[in-house]
């Protein structure tokens, strides 16, 4: 346990040592749901219809910024091999990954939330059911995206490859994301967002080790 917070630590302190990448993860997710209004027009009655998609399609596009630093510098200066080899097994050193990228890249998105529901005129309950709905779902997008990154870290500019081949895995967590804010069985979604989140995140650092481990070999 304490080589695993270890690493944890570490993560965090390499990840927010460039403090601006936070900032300017937030501003890109602000930005892309502000754009949204100029593109359909003032009509505050259809801005909040299709509000709860734009907000899942921003937080989506937002955390396919991260994914480039999650394993590439690990694997240039060498860290991955050393990894490989370390006491703590490989797959809980890609869990430890995995909570710190969720840390620097949804949580933000979070806290930034309230401005884009003001942008796109959502209601007071809708908010909330959007927080909630990201709070569940973005767990998952952080897990594909870990599998996505290790996927491709062999692989020179993978950081261009790796959101296509994430794309189809979080079509789901899309779908159930907009109908756990806008659907009559919102509980529902909400339910199975959170069981496709879970699921993703205890499968992915195994799956993540082994595409690493495949990629050394």
């Amino acid at each position: 346990m304490s080589a695993f917070l270890a690493m944890l630590q570490r993560e965090l302190r390499l990840a927010l040592r460039g403090g601006g990448d936070v900032l300017t993860l937030m501003l890109f997710f602000v930005i892309v749901g502000a754009i949204v209004p100029f593109a359909v027009g003032p009509d505050q009655t259809l801005l909040a219809s299709i509000a709860p998609g734009i907000v899942w399609i921003a937080a989506f596009l937002a955390m396919l910024l991260g994914l480039e630093r999650l394993f590439r510098p690990d694997h240039e200066d060498g860290s991955l091999i050393l990894l490989r080899h370390a006491e703590l097994p490989l797959s809980a050193a890609i869990a430890a990954k995995l909570i710190a990228h969720w840390l620097v890249t949804a949580l933000p998105l979070l806290l930034a939330s309230p401005i884009l529901a003001l942008l796109l005129a959502m209601d007071l309950a809708s908010f909330w059911r959007t927080l909630i709905s990201l709070s569940l779902g973005t767990p998952a997008l952080a897990a594909f995206g870990a599998i996505g990154a290790a996927v491709t870290v062999p692989i020179r500019h993978g950081g261009l490859i790796a959101p296509i081949l994430i794309a189809p895995l979080s079509v789901p967590v899309l779908i159930f994301g907009v109908g756990a804010i806008t659907s009559p069985q919102s509980g529902a979604a909400a339910l199975f967002l959170a069981a496709l989140s879970l699921m993703a995140v205890a499968l992915a650092p195994f799956v993540a080790a082994f595409a690493i481990r495949s990629a050394e070999d």
